[in-house]
């Protein structure tokens, strides 16, 4: 599956963004999906995830509360809704797609096998 994230740009602290992650070639409904970030000199990091059917979500404890991870699967679509947001969510977001058995909130990179680009957020303070 080939992965497309759009939707980041830069909003000043206490904003929000929406970020999209389009879908394009086997069947999307088939893998969980998940969104990860990385910032500058940072590993990458776990941000949310959700399950096939998207009945099943979650989220790191440092964004819970203030992001939202949803999923069209008639469109192929992820998306991410980022309210409340902080400088330290500074980061690039990444879109994921893994064909493991089972979603959690302690997933790692090397559980996800396709990767979108990845779209930058920026946050002023």
């Amino acid at each position: 599956v080939q992965l497309q994230a759009s939707g980041g740009g830069l909003v000043q602290a206490g904003g929000s963004l929406r970020l999209s992650c389009a879908a394009s070639g086997r069947t999307f409904a088939n893998y969980i999906m998940g969104w990860f970030r990385q910032a500058p000199g940072k590993e990458r990091e776990f941000v949310a995830s959700i399950s096939w059917g998207g009945g099943s979500t979650y989220y790191a404890n440092s964004v819970k509360g203030r992001f939202t991870i949803s999923r069209d699967n008639a469109n192929k679509l992820l998306y991410l809704q980022m309210n409340s947001l902080k400088s330290e969510d500074t980061a690039v977001y990444y879109c994921a797609a893994s064909s493991l058995g089972e979603v959690s909130g302690r997933m790692r990179t090397s559980d996800f096998d396709y990767w979108g680009q990845g779209t930058q957020v920026t946050v002023s303070s």
